[in-house]
């Protein structure tokens, strides 16, 4: 794909957003890690730099319900030590969604982040639009969730939808993409496709390839649950076939796709073995079709490895080739004591029997 003023590239970004990014407990510096090592790589300088502005209330309010932003926004001054109340609880707020200072500005502007790239698709100004701060797809229309605040997915398709008829969504995140699904899950003009571990007691619980949508939206659903270990080649196969399948069924008009980077082998999350090899073949699939694509981060808990993994895909956007060691830039001792971009697997057990994959392909491609 070429990356002329026809296929140009917008990113989404300004000091102001990576700021209010890094005030999330949970994630510390890592949307500042991202930028720069992105920045070391002098890929910044490539593509059309778009500064988001924060979501309006009636923005957000496109998905979700007017009593649960009301209550998110009187938590924008809350304070560590200020008790949680029953009404945050109701609304999913404080517990695994920590409420913090500038709570609401956070929420506001990462929503914003993703309708900003999703902007620069529907002017037809761009052709791939990242947002790496994005992708929080769990969030549901009256609740917070799994560190998703505001389900900025759904409102970036929802923007998508103006202009383009049918869009496939992507969720290649560890965990799987729920509030997405939820949003669309009676609709035939959003296909969702996820790739998500799926096992007891493992966060959101839901994610089964028996849910295939409802209604008008019933086969426009596919959901395919994993287990622990899954490997790069076996990964990559398996998502080659169904998302050929998928894009020869569906012929959507645009493309939105969720990076999570909690999958990769040194993740806390230690669950799958995969290496951002695998996402960059994933990537490398959907943008052989030459369609709109807006680009998402999500989860992704060792900061340096999700930083090194969103610089790579990147890279393959802009059909950059990158040096393996990291440059020297102002986190350069973070990346120690390798300093190399890629990762390697690990000897974890892959529980992938090869019988179970077979399974899901009988099962989703007929």
């Amino acid at each position: 794909m070429s990356t002329s003023d026809e296929k140009q590239v917008g990113y989404v970004y300004s000091e102001e957003y990576v700021d209010l990014c890094c005030k999330m407990p949970r994630l510390e510096d890592r949307a500042r890690l991202v930028h720069h090592l992105i920045q070391a790589y002098n890929l910044v300088d490539k593509m059309k730099v778009a500064r988001p502005k924060p979501a309006s209330i009636e923005e957000i309010c496109a998905f979700h319900s007017s009593d649960f932003v009301n209550t998110l926004q009187a938590c924008h001054n809350f304070d560590m030590e200020d008790e949680i109340t029953s009404e945050m609880t109701e609304y999913g707020l404080g517990y695994d969604c920590p409420l913090f200072p500038d709570v609401f500005s956070y929420a506001s502007f990462v929503t914003g982040g993703t309708i900003t790239a999703a902007r620069l698709l529907t002017s037809r100004c761009c052709s791939i639009a990242i947002n790496w701060f994005g992708g929080w797809h769990h969030a549901k229309r009256d609740m917070a969730s799994g560190f998703c605040y505001c389900n900025d997915v759904v409102l970036g398709v929802l923007h998508l939808k103006t202009v383009f008829d049918k869009i496939l969504y992507i969720d290649l995140d560890l965990h799987h993409g729920d509030g997405v699904e939820d949003a669309f899950l009676m609709t035939d003009k959003v296909f969702t496709l996820s790739f998500h571990k799926y096992a007891p007691g493992f966060f959101p619980g839901t994610g089964s390839i028996s849910t295939i949508g409802k209604g008008k939206g019933q086969y426009y659903t596919l959901n395919i649950p994993l287990k622990d270990g899954i490997t790069d080649q076996k990964y990559t196969d398996l998502f080659h076939e169904v998302f050929t399948n998928v894009m020869q069924a569906f012929q959507p008009n645009a493309v939105v796709c969720q990076f999570g980077a909690d999958g990769l082998v040194e993740d806390p999350m230690r669950s799958f073995n995969l290496t951002s090899l695998s996402l960059g073949k994933c990537l490398s699939d959907i943008l052989s079709y030459n369609l709109p694509t807006l680009c998402l981060g999500g989860g992704g808990y060792n900061f340096t490895n999700t930083a090194k993994c969103w610089c790579y895909l990147t890279s393959i956007i802009l059909e950059q080739k990158l040096d393996t060691q990291i440059p020297e830039h102002q986190f350069f001792d973070r990346y120690g004591p390798d300093f190399e971009l890629f990762l390697s697997p690990s000897n974890r057990s892959d529980t992938n029997e090869s019988s179970y994959v077979k399974e899901i392909r009988e099962k989703t491609l007929g």
